[in-house]
């Protein structure tokens, strides 16, 4: 049998991370990824203690998370579950709801800084009022030629979630504003 070895996004072994600044980027490796989606009829669930979120928002309960993505479907995330099957640990809490794993179909990468200085990066990557990016908010829109997810659970950080194939492009997107939002 062949030796394999896991790597990241990014291609290494261990997870990209970098500081320009005050702006710190980290890739997010080991964050378990699934979408959940609700059946005709069936009522929104609740997911390891926490209810589904609105259109637009962050909910966050311990080391999970979860973010509206579309009528009737989120995506539920959980930190430190990125090696396990997270999306049978997410079907076991809905077992009514169809639930599909995600974690290799993306790329995450977190976004540290100050509130001021984050927003400033933000103004150079994404079309959006701030209000639409705010603490406990998500939102899907584009990132210069990409979609992706933007989850913000407090003032000083910011998830950006890319497809994986993305994630070189989406590296050089951030390091870049990270650099011009440091002048």
């Amino acid at each position: 049998m062949t030796d394999l070895t896991p790597i990241t996004a990014f291609g290494a072994q261990t997870p990209r991370h970098a500081t320009y600044g005050a702006i710190t980027l980290t890739e997010e490796c080991d964050l378990g990824l699934a979408s959940l989606a609700l059946r005709k009829g069936q009522e929104a669930a609740t997911v390891f203690g926490m209810p589904l979120p609105a259109v637009g928002k962050l909910a966050q309960y311990g080391s999970t998370s979860a973010f509206w993505s579309a009528p009737d479907q989120w995506m539920i995330m959980g930190t430190g579950h990125g090696n396990s099957d997270f999306a049978t640990m997410v079907q076991t809490e809905a077992p009514n709801a169809s639930v599909t794993e995600q974690t290799d179909g993306f790329a995450t990468v977190t976004v540290e800084a100050a509130p001021e200085l984050l927003e400033r990066m933000l103004s150079k990557l994404v079309n959006l009022p701030l209000a639409a990016i705010g603490a406990g908010c998500a939102t899907r829109t584009g990132l210069h030629h990409m979609t992706v997810f933007l989850m913000r659970p407090s003032e000083t950080a910011l998830h950006v979630l890319v497809p994986r194939s993305y994630a070189g492009s989406l590296w050089h997107a951030l390091e870049t504003a990270a650099l011009r939002a440091n002048h």
